[in-house]
């Protein structure tokens, strides 16, 4: 399935995430140097990946890779539980436009200004 990929990526960050997230430990293939992190951005480095949204991430705002990925692989997992029970991925896609909007929406009700 084309989900198997990224859905793995947040399996591999997923166990780092949190004030009890656990290291990895790292091994350079080329000069068999060890790293211990708990850093998804220094994990998802580490290997041979193409995920623009991470990158970007850890481009432009420095953290919270290890979130989006974990997230991301989450919200790709239901998807796919819902185009297996032969839901059309345009309305998998309009229904998280509709929760992403409505999420927002909360959020923005929710704010307090302290100024």
């Amino acid at each position: 399935s084309s989900f198997v990929g990224a859905i793995a990526v947040g399996d591999l960050v997923k166990s780092t995430l949190g004030p009890k997230g656990m290291d990895k430990i790292l091994q350079s293939t080329s000069k068999g140097d060890i790293v211990v992190t708990n850093d998804g951005a220094t994990i998802l480095k580490s290997i041979a990946l193409d995920n623009a949204a991470a990158k970007v991430l850890d481009d432009e705002v420095g953290d919270g890779t290890t979130t989006v990925c974990v997230l991301a692989a989450e919200l790709l997992r239901e998807a796919e539980k819902l185009v297996n029970q032969k839901i059309h991925p345009q309305t998998v896609i309009d229904g998280y436009r509709i929760a992403s909007a409505a999420a927002y929406k909360a959020l923005e009700d929710s704010t307090v200004d302290n100024g």
